[in-house]
């Protein structure tokens, strides 16, 4: 159960980055609705993650949730914000990818 709690806590830290992205290009009231948002994501992620690392190992909870993250933002950032898509990012995701899938393979032993 707090395998889906760190990727649940993982998603929200991909929504407050998103929800910066979103506030950089926006004015006035919607700017302050985005940073709402950011600070609503932000303290939701941090809650699950405190509640997840209550029975996993907080090196492996906090590296798969900071790479849920990584790869969720990149992503976002290629699919929503328009960023470039080279080999070597879609590669390096990869890898992270590989090394989220291995901690997790690891913790579980």
């Amino acid at each position: 159960m707090n395998w889906i709690i760190l990727i649940i806590a993982g998603l929200f830290e991909v929504a407050f980055a998103f929800c910066l992205g979103k506030a950089k290009n926006a004015a006035g009231n919607e700017m302050f609705l985005w940073y709402g948002g950011f600070l609503a994501a932000l303290s939701i992620s941090m809650i699950l993650l405190v509640k997840a690392t209550q029975t996993l190992p907080i090196g492996t909870a906090y590296a798969v949730w900071t790479g849920i993250g990584a790869v969720g933002t990149v992503l976002v950032g290629i699919f929503i914000f328009k960023e470039p898509a080279t080999f070597w990012r879609v590669f390096f995701i990869i890898t992270l990818i590989a090394s989220i899938i291995g901690l997790k393979a690891v913790a579980a032993h």
